[in-house]
């Protein structure tokens, strides 16, 4: 790879937004595509590449618009397709391109193809879902909701079951049906020849199902089994079909999220010369502050560094020059970075934020920052269950303190406080006005009640913030090749406290220092930073030099 082969994706970096929570401006307490648009001199300022959108397509909302029950129309709450034809024009006219959430694991159960294929055992229909006489009295296998429960739904129009991997109202798509298929496909290419620049794939990976629906293995503290619905037989079959259908036909950016995979997964998926996808997210990293004792993501516990460092690691080893990184702490289903890997205390918000970035943004891949990011936003902090929205959280609560009493309520809300996906979808806080400038009505969940102090208003009128900070670190993506095509080298892999690294390109050398504490410690730098080495950029005014201050992030070209 070099700086004239490098495809344009891989030299971007993009942003988020969550639509639902970016900007209200038809007063029903709701984010749609004016705000957006309204927004996109801030995005193009900010100097992003990419803007990709959570779902807008019509739903019932069941999961926030992952249940989608048309996809070629907008929901009435975000606004019509002339509004998306006009975000999109806006974005072209600035540089900025836009990237749509493509969700075809799993439809809504309001979506026309479930009305149909639900109607009788033999329509045509039928088989675009997975229909299955049950097991005796039980379900067709053992398999396990990811939201709760199993993952089979008894209808009594036709008395069977149908599969649904997360919610009731999302039944799963069948791919083995070449209908199916074809009619994916059609949709796609209708997006990309409107002129979208290309799709986020939800949970991709679980495209294909094991042949005959086998039992999995019972996990802890549940009755129910594996639903083992990732990386199925026949998904890079699926993928490599839908590149040769659709995608190999536009210039277009991919990457999907793609759970329980490795580096070597990762070079199946986004292999340079695999025709699947241009790169996926990977979540090891964000698996290791999981509980070990059965409650998954319901944990207290800290992210060990060098846990972090060591995956992190394998990725950038284990993908460079055959396939290409996505770089991220955070998104909307996810804990906000600052309040998971750093510290969203007033002492060191900012400076920790500051770190996280850096950390993140010099390493090789594609960089994605989730709206709010850029000013530093932290956990919401809700402590009653009345504030939460999201369906994992209710249903998560439900489980685990009043069906099967493993946990008390206190102790369950102390960890909804930590890991609720609700954390990242409180509205994003513009100034210090009511709601944060989201909305002059009340919002469809609380604004985090820092909002006075942390909003994009304070950041911008700060030269020293978070947000140009982040700007900053753009600005050296876009400028400099090496951090685009350097190789990465990990230096310090059992330092507990410091995270730093080496990129190398050409004759280039940079280091990246990262002090993930809050405490003032020494390293002895001058083995690896030379006195003629020049500081780049540091989340301190002045260079400490061997003593690394609380999260200071520092780094040096050699």
């Amino acid at each position: 790879m070099t700086e004239t082969t490098i495809k344009w994706w891989q030299k971007a970096v993009v942003y988020q937004v969550y639509p639902r929570s970016f900007q209200d401006t038809n007063h029903d307490g709701i984010g749609d595509i004016q705000g957006i648009i309204d927004h996109l001199d801030y995005l193009k300022r900010l100097g992003i590449d990419v803007i990709w959108l959570n779902p807008i397509y019509q739903s019932p909302n069941d999961d926030n618009g992952y249940d989608i029950s048309d996809y070629q129309k907008i929901a009435n709450e975000f606004g019509t397709m002339s509004d998306f034809d006009r975000l999109l024009e806006a974005a072209h006219q600035r540089g900025l391109r836009l990237i749509m959430d493509l969700v075809v694991n799993h439809t809504s159960d309001e979506h026309a193809w479930f009305k149909k294929s639900r109607a009788s055992r033999d329509n045509a229909y039928r088989n675009f879902y997975f229909w299955r006489a049950g097991n005796g009295e039980k379900a067709p296998n053992n398999w396990d909701s990811a939201f709760g429960g199993s993952a089979w739904q008894y209808d009594e129009k036709t008395q069977e079951y149908y599969l649904h991997t997360f919610s009731t109202k999302q039944p799963d798509l069948n791919w083995e049906n070449p209908q199916l298929r074809q009619s994916i496909y059609d949709m796609m290419n209708w997006w990309l020849t409107k002129g979208i620049d290309g799709f986020r794939m939800d949970v991709i990976n679980q495209i294909s199902k094991r042949p005959g629906l086998p039992d999995g293995p019972v996990k802890p503290h549940s009755e129910f089994g594996d639903s083992q619905v990732t990386n199925g037989p026949r998904v890079h079959e699926f993928l490599r079909e839908m590149h040769r259908e659709v995608l190999s036909k536009y210039d277009a950016m991919t990457v999907g999220e793609t759970h329980g995979v490795t580096p070597a997964d990762g070079l199946k998926y986004a292999g340079q010369n695999r025709h699947e996808l241009d790169m996926i997210f990977e979540f090891q990293h964000l698996r290791l502050d999981n509980s070990q004792h059965g409650f998954g993501k319901w944990s207290t516990r800290k992210t060990p560094l060098v846990g972090l460092k060591q995956v992190i690691n394998e990725w950038q080893t284990g993908l460079n020059g055959q396939a290409w990184n996505s770089l991220f702490w955070n998104n909307h289903d996810t804990p906000r970075a600052v309040s998971r890997f750093g510290n969203d205390s007033p002492q060191y918000r900012e400076r920790s934020a500051k770190l996280l970035a850096t950390c993140l943004h010099l390493l090789q891949g594609t960089p994605y920052i989730y709206q709010g990011e850029e000013i530093g936003m932290t956990n919401a902090h809700f402590t009653r269950l009345t504030d939460y929205r999201d369906i994992e959280t209710l249903n998560a609560y439900q489980e685990v303190v009043t069906q099967k009493h493993q946990l008390s309520a206190p102790e369950m809300m102390a960890r909804i406080e930590a890991n609720s996906r609700d954390n990242s979808r409180t509205p994003m806080q513009w100034d210090a006005t009511e709601n944060a400038g989201f909305s002059e009505t009340t919002p469809w969940i609380r604004v985090n009640e820092n909002y006075p102090m942390v909003n994009v208003k304070a950041a911008l009128a700060d030269p020293d913030s978070v947000w140009f900070y982040y700007q900053k670190l753009i600005d050296l993506r876009h400028d400099y090749p090496l951090i685009t095509l350097g190789d990465f080298k990990l230096l310090l892999p059992d330092d507990e406290a410091v995270f730093m690294y080496e990129r190398r390109w050409q004759e280039q050398t940079w280091i990246v220092i990262c002090n993930f504490t809050d405490q003032t410690i020494d390293r002895e730098l001058t083995s690896v930073v030379t006195a003629q080495a020049r500081l780049i950029i540091s989340n301190y005014q002045d260079d400490g030099g061997n003593q690394l201050r609380p999260y200071e992030a520092k780094v040096y070209a050699l």
